[in-house]
């Protein structure tokens, strides 16, 4: 069972600093704010947030996992209209799940403080895209608070919940996974008092019909026009003088990276990308004769500069995709004539990064089932989770990911096209299916569409470090909870043919899938295995290959596991195989799936 500790740290005194990574200072911040109520699904780079919030005693403050981001938000827009402070957590893909609620809420307001940390990944380390979180919150009018290191992210979210108490509106703390997770020295404080509320019965406000929304829209606007003057202020807002000649305006992290490089340079630091405030940007402009931009993927904040008349340079020199590093702001520099190239043995040093692919661990229950799938010769539409590594060498069996819970969706839409030459199979994590796999299940059923649905249930969060959800029956501390049956969510919604297969059982699991994809209508394979790290890595005795009987038929290869690699023996003209026993779990499949039986236990003395 994955257990967080459950105990807080000791009360800090005036000068207690710690090793904080980015997640844990934003934690801490929500903490020592006074927060009551927090939620979140998670996500890298945003799930260690929530499991450093667990840590704090639970008389203290209620932490919970949502099946997804939009109930997770809504959770904490309810702690909100019930009078306490309130927070939630997600990765930027996850503000797109939540954003219907989050475009109601920013007219309704906060009645008790209401801040959602959104952690986008520039350079997509571990996400299906890369979009920018400010344009999320120029678009809902929400504003987006830029902490540049874990400090400023203590701070930052600590002052979130005033702001959104002052303001009436909910407010979003912008992390990146640079900020997320990286460590720095963190000065912390108590915990603040923040007194519970009474609920207002407001209708007007807090029910949002056109009559009432229509009124509300123009306190968004007054609401944007105060933000921009307190934005200009400390700690929001900060004027580091230096070169008249070459003025910089950043933010977040990207801040860092210029005062490494150029660090003679007048800069204005914006703690708040939306709204800005636009005296102060104009006056530093007006101070400097050449001004450059320096953020972080989309130009947000150059092209507001552009309507306010002002000449700047940003994306003209910096990139709009990929994380920004002193490398490239110095490289971006010395293209604008900034900066001098460096010296020629500095340029001359190249250091090649070993290769090393993504691959599924060591026997992954995942590899046999779509070992199967390649070998049924089917359509798969596949989701977001680990098992999306099977869409790489040497399995190749994933034809489409798109989205949390599209896949079911998608196999929809291939089925109805009517042009499909092969069975059609979507492919679905456990987590995933909770989050959003069931709305198109429901879909399928009510519109009897002949496809196979694979509920990969590996019993937990697994792609994002291990985490409970309502399948495994606990919560985020490691207590004991409801477990919810697919089995009885597959029926309740009106499937008829559903199966639970363990795919360690070779044979029995590709029998079902034959059948699953032959069944006319909606058929449901629930792929019951718990994964093979959380919450403790599975260890087993490991297998070995008998050398003279191994054929180098790569039917073992195929499986993908990091276990089993190539030997220094042939035949004819391949490669045969060995098994790296301090990697081997156990498994069997590779055995199962061996034709010449070479497959075997190690022989112990």
């Amino acid at each position: 069972m994955h257990k967080v500790q459950t105990q807080a740290p000791e009360t800090p005194g005036r000068d207690d600093i710690r090793p904080l990574m980015g997640n844990e200072a934003i934690a801490r911040g929500a903490w020592e704010a006074g927060v009551k109520v927090a939620s979140a699904y998670p996500g890298t780079p945003s799930t260690e947030i929530l499991e450093s919030l667990a840590r704090y005693p639970a008389e203290e403050i209620s932490v919970e996992w949502a099946v997804n981001e939009k109930v997770a938000l809504d959770i904490a827009i309810g702690a909100s209209f019930a009078g306490v402070r309130a927070f939630c957590a997600m990765k930027h893909v996850g503000l797109n799940v939540a954003a219907d609620a989050l475009m109601s809420q920013t007219y309704i307001g906060a009645h008790g403080g209401l801040v959602i940390t959104v952690c986008d990944d520039p350079g997509i380390h571990s996400s299906q895209n890369e979009q920018d979180t400010r344009l999320f919150a120029r678009l809902a009018m929400v504003p987006c608070l830029e902490p540049s290191d874990a400090q400023e992210a203590l701070e930052f979210t600590r002052l979130a919940f005033e702001l959104s108490e002052e303001f009436d509106t909910p407010v979003i703390v912008r992390s990146t996974t640079r900020l997320s997770h990286t460590r720095s020295a963190v000065r912390v404080g108590e915990r603040g008092s923040a007194p519970r509320k009474a609920f207002v019965h407001d209708p007007a406000k807090s029910v949002m019909i056109p009559s009432h929304a229509r009124a509300r829209h123009g306190r968004l606007l007054e609401r944007e026009a105060r933000l921009r003057e307190r934005f200009a202020q400390a700690p929001f807002a900060r004027i580091e003088r230096g070169r008249k000649d070459i003025g910089v305006i950043t933010t977040s992290v990207a801040y860092t990276y210029v005062k490494e490089v150029l660090p003679e340079a007048s800069v204005l630091k914006l703690g708040a990308s939306w709204p800005l405030p636009e005296a102060l940007l104009k006056e530093f402009a007006e101070s400097v004769e050449r001004l450059f931009v320096v953020e972080e993927l989309e130009p947000v904040i150059e092209d507001e500069l552009r309507k306010l008349g002002l000449r700047v340079e940003g994306k003209v020199w910096f990139p709009r995709t990929g994380e920004l590093s002193p490398e490239v702001v110095r490289d971006g520099l010395v293209a604008a004539g900034v900066l001098e190239p460096p010296p020629a043995e500095e340029e001359a040093l190249e250091i090649e990064p070993l290769v090393r692919p993504p691959v599924l661990c060591a026997g992954c229950p995942h590899m046999s089932t779509y070992n199967a799938l390649r070998y049924l010769d089917v359509r798969v539409a596949g989701d977001i989770g680990c098992y999306t590594l099977a869409a790489i060498e040497p399995l190749r069996a994933i034809d489409t990911c798109v989205s949390m819970g599209s896949s079911i969706a998608n196999a929809i839409g291939m089925a109805r096209a009517g042009t499909a030459e092969k069975p059609i199979v979507a492919t679905i994590g456990d987590s995933t299916f909770l989050h959003a796999g069931i709305p198109p299940l429901i879909d399928a059923v009510y519109n009897d569409v002949n496809i196979t649905v694979i509920i990969l249930d590996n019993s937990i969060t697994a792609m994002t470090g291990g985490q409970h959800h309502p399948g495994t029956g606990h919560g985020i501390r490691g207590n004991k909870t409801h477990k919810v049956e697919y089995e009885d969510i597959c029926r309740a919604v009106g499937v008829k043919w559903v199966r639970t297969v363990d795919p360690y059982e070779y044979g029995t699991l590709l029998k079902t899938l034959r059948e699953a994809v032959e069944y006319k209508g909606v058929a449901v394979v629930i792929a019951d295995r718990p994964c093979v790290i959380d919450p403790v890595k599975i260890t087993g005795e490991p297998l070995r290959i008998d050398s003279a009987s191994c054929i180098a038929c790569q039917a073992c290869m195929n499986l993908g596991c990091p276990a089993l690699t190539w030997s220094d023996e042939w035949h004819e003209g391949h490669h045969k195989v060995k098994i790296e026993p301090s990697l081997c779990i156990g498994c069997t499949v590779c055995a199962q799936v061996c034709p010449t039986a070479s497959i075997q236990p190690e022989r112990t003395e």
